[in-house]
Order: C-alpha cells, then structure tokens, then sequence
C-alpha cells in the first residue's frame, strides 16, 4: 500500500496514478490484469454471483475481459446523461464507442434488472484502504451508488497495487466499496447493509 502526499487534491492524484499507470509496460498491464481476475475468479463473492456487473477496460485499466467468457448474465454501463445505464452483453454482441471514448453496449441491448445483480466490478483510478474510491471526476458511481437500490449491492473497486493508497481525501458525496481487489489482494473493507 502507498502513502499518498496529504496536501494532494484529488485532480493531482488523479494525474499522478494515471501517469503511472500509462506508464505499465504491455506486458506487466496484462500480467497484473490477469492476476486481478485470477483473484476474482477464485472468490466465492464472484463464484456464487449469478449477475455481474463489469466494465470494459480503457486508459489501461485492469482489463476483466478473460473473465467475461464464465457462464454469468454480465451487464455493461452506457453512460446516459448523468447516469450509468446497464445492459446485458455478452461476447459476440455488438459494442460501440460512447461519450468517453469507452465501449459500451448498443442502446437498444436488453437492460438489466437491478434486483437480480450480485457484484458489482469497479473500474477506479485509485482506491484507500477504507474502500473510497478516485474515480475520473464524472460521478457517475457514486451518484448510483447513493441510490437505495444500489446501497445493499457488493461493488468491489479493481486496480493495481500501486493505486491503493492508505487515504485519498474524500468529499461528502463519496460513497466507499464493499472492497478492493488487486494483483496482490482481494480485500474487504467494509459490510454493506
């Protein structure tokens, strides 16, 4: 776990882990994403899930594609005004690029039921040891996450080792992670109710 400078803003952190991060070689990208899903795939919270929700990675994201493959119902966001829309997507379904320059399911792909889903994966530029989570600055998660009917969902954030800081500043808005998974660890920070 890193110590972050606690004078940072979350804009200089932001930059300081994505620079880092754009700085992983091809090879040592795919090697630390493949242990990431090497430690979900061998979780019960993933092992008993029946519906995940996932992202497609981008910016060097840890790339969960290898686990898209195992016999679940996945949902994919689409970004919709301020909101995160979920699909169901498989592969071989057509993909398009979206708003941010992310993949992203076809509008018309069939939505998610939110009562089905069981875990909830999470792309973050950084995570801390609470479960707080830097995300790219849009809100989309965090604004989901203050639902109700989201609250009681296990969202487990997914980074490499070197983003898991011991605090990031958090804003009253900030709404932490049942828990983190890196190369290193699959850690649970906190019980949601």
């Amino acid at each position: 776990m890193n110590t972050a400078e606690p004078s940072l803003t979350k804009t200089e952190l932001r930059k300081s882990l994505l620079n880092t991060r754009k700085s992983l070689s091809a090879q040592e990208w795919r090697q630390k994403s493949d242990r990431i899903c090497h430690r979900l795939q061998n979780s019960p919270l993933f092992t008993e899930a029946k519906t995940i929700l996932a992202y497609f990675s981008c910016r060097q994201e840890p790339d969960l594609s290898p686990l898209f493959v195992t016999p679940r119902k996945w949902g994919f966001p689409r970004c919709v005004g301020k909101e995160l829309s979920w699909h169901i997507w498989q592969p071989g379904d057509a993909l398009h690029t979206g708003a941010y320059g992310i993949l992203e399911p076809l509008p018309d792909a069939p939505k998610i039921d939110r009562s089905e889903v069981d875990l909830i994966l999470v792309p973050a530029v950084g995570c801390d040891v609470r479960g707080y989570r830097l995300g790219y600055g849009g809100g989309y998660y965090d604004r989901m996450f203050s639902l109700a009917e989201w609250k009681s969902k296990i969202a487990i954030g997914t980074i490499f080792e070197f983003a898991l800081l011991a605090q990031l500043p958090v804003d009253s808005w900030d709404k932490p992670l049942h828990g983190i998974c890196t190369e290193i660890d699959l850690t649970i920070v906190q019980q949601k109710s």
